[in-house]
């Protein structure tokens, strides 16, 4: 009845316009009710060989994520299947050619491309790069499949050179069952460990390890080895620009501070000793600077911000904590971290539906413009393109590793709405030479891994269901464009469109329907991972590595690998907020 409550009181006038406490309330049941209705297992992809059956993984990560839960070592590690957050039988795929309507490159072209570039004024570009950098440490759906690509036919205006549009499927798993919908496997580890820094296997991590105190590879410029392609040899190197690139030099640059920090405490630690530790408290360190740095920043509302904080603190905040450490068990009152783990009755797994809310790429620029950390004079602009894949590093090495991050501080990210969709990701030369439209090979990988389309998507997150256009947004002329696209098909509207057109609440980068999977999801990569509940304690972290943790954050991490930014972050609150220039403060 409670749970019934809160949710009419959601419905009727929305969690963000109520008083603190009672907004906090609401969001505590919809957190219970989305637990208790809308996890859903897929079954075992039964990946083998698992690689963490040593016993010195009791107490550290795995390579490839297995042992995580002892007593199903399977579970979140790497070919392990994504889970779901709407029942299984609402997730078959659609038929080819409803699968294919409305066109995705017709909606790319209309409903996405950006006519000018619309910014988010409550972030800077660092922000952006923060989230790549961490959704390549959830998930991965692997190589696509080269043979029997999807055609997308193409309108008689279109100049895209090849007819049709080609976009390769998704990687089938050859362990689906023949009769229910399709299953997915993820080729990183599900779990919050660093694995995009780390690698999601024992060979890659291999390649990474310098074999010296438990450091990773460096270069003696301070920057990370190269591939055979030029691009930063890492856990995940795919997608690549800078803002990638300065987000794994840092926190590479951190682990082996880390490893400093513990060799000094620990003079007879192996090298495997100092790795394995260096990684849970980098990883952890991670963990809390997305979820009480850049959640909030994202979504700077007053309760999202003492939410988040809620789900690290709890109810006592940090202060409390500080003073006195945990005052209960409970995760409300004293935070994740430190309480006892919890699947919630459904083995963890990253989900398609959390895959499918992430696609944010209106954050990226098309053009970036770089300036001098000390004096704020221009350096050079710079096209995407110029940024990207292997251009990255000589860009990088002409401005400097210090003068990039301040430039990322300081310019700002695109905001998540439509006509906002940067052009150089549609069309988008990769590695390999072929010419991509992100925009629609994002609306159509939703639509083949079998998430609903965006009014079916709102009903199973217990959303009230749109009953006419006008509710899709309050921009009358995307309402109109929305129509038209969709052909007065309300049920047919994409999820990516319907979240990107959705009214927000007040500070909120994306929509409140995008917020219920994370409501859901972000506790939950905390909560079923023992490494941040049973196991996160002085037995396995050591106290200094849990000191470690507690006492730095975004702007410390920053300052440790580039002190020339001490004058600019002393005047920032928010290290993911847009900086102020030099000589402006």
């Amino acid at each position: 009845m409670l749970l019934r409550l809160a949710q009419a009181i959601d419905w009727a006038l929305g969690w963000h316009r109520l008083p603190l406490p009672l907004g906090i309330a609401v969001l505590l049941a919809a957190r219970k009710t989305l637990r208790r209705w809308n996890l859903f297992d897929t079954g075992s992809a039964n990946p083998s060989p698992l690689q963490g059956a040593e016993p010195r993984y009791v107490t550290a990560r795995s390579p490839d994520g297995s042992y995580n839960d002892l007593q199903q070592p399977p579970m979140g590690s790497t070919g392990a299947r994504f889970g779901r957050n709407v029942p299984l039988a609402r997730t078959y795929q659609e038929p080819p050619q409803r699968l294919l309507t409305p066109n995705p490159r017709t909606v790319s072209r209309e409903l996405l491309t950006r006519d000018r570039f619309i910014p988010a004024t409550t972030l800077n570009l660092l922000a952006a790069a923060w989230l790549q950098f961490q959704v390549h440490d959830w998930l991965s759906h692997g190589r696509n499949e080269q043979t029997n690509p999807w055609l997308v036919p193409l309108q008689q205006d279109d100049d895209w050179p090849v007819r049709p549009m080609r976009i390769l499927r998704t990687r089938e798993d050859p362990t689906q069952s023949k009769t229910g919908p399709k299953t997915f496997q993820n080729t990183a580890t599900h779990w919050w460990d660093g694995s995009q820094i780390y690698g999601s296997g024992a060979d890659m991590l291999a390649q990474l390890r310098s074999g010296d105190r438990g450091k990773l590879k460096v270069q003696p410029d301070g920057l990370l080895p190269l591939d055979d392609n030029g691009i930063d040899l890492t856990g995940v190197n795919g997608n690549w620009w800078l803002g990638l690139s300065l987000m794994h030099t840092l926190f590479t640059l951190e682990h082996n501070a880390i490893c400093d920090r513990l060799a000094s405490e620990f003079p007879r630690w192996t090298d495997d000793d100092l790795f394995d530790h260096a990684r849970l408290i980098n990883a952890a360190l991670m963990a809390k600077i997305h979820t009480v740095e850049w959640t909030p920043a994202i979504i700077a509302h007053p309760t999202t911000r003492f939410a988040m904080r809620g789900n690290w603190w709890g109810l006592e905040m940090e202060r409390l904590s500080r003073l006195f450490g945990r005052l209960s068990s409970s995760e409300v009152i004293s935070g994740i971290p430190g309480s006892p783990t919890d699947h919630h009755g459904v083995p963890y797994a990253i989900t398609e539906e959390f895959v499918a809310v992430y696609r944010m790429h209106p954050l990226l620029p098309d053009d970036l413009s770089f300036r001098s950390c000390q004096t704020d004079q221009p350096l050079r602009e710079a096209t995407f393109a110029e940024v990207a894949f292997r251009n990255a590093r000589s860009l990088l090495q002409e401005v400097g590793f210090d003068n990039a991050l301040y430039s990322f501080g300081t310019m700002h990210p695109g905001a998540i709405t439509l006509h906002n969709f940067p052009k150089a990701l549609q069309r988008l030369t990769d590695l390999q030479g072929n010419l991509n439209d992100v925009a629609a090979i994002d609306l159509l990988r939703v639509r083949e891994r079998g998430v609903p389309r965006y009014n079916d998507f709102r009903t199973l997150l217990h959303k009230p269901r749109l009953q006419r256009f006008g509710q899709l947004s309050d921009n009358p002329e995307w309402v109109e464009q929305i129509r038209r696209v969709y052909e007065n098909d309300l049920d047919s509207v994409d999820l990516m469109v319907g979240l990107y057109a959705e009214p927000r609440p007040t500070g909120f980068g994306f929509s409140d329907t995008a917020f219920r999977i994370f409501i859901l999801m972000a506790s939950r990569r905390l909560k079923s991972d023992r490494f941040f509940t049973a196991d996160y304690s002085p037995r396995v972290y050591t106290q200094t590595g849990l000191d470690w943790v507690a006492n730095s954050d975004f702007s410390s991490v920053l300052l440790r690998h580039a002190p020339t930014l001490a004058a600019v972050l002393r005047h920032t609150g928010n290290p993911f907020a847009p900086w102020p220039r030099v000589g402006l403060n």
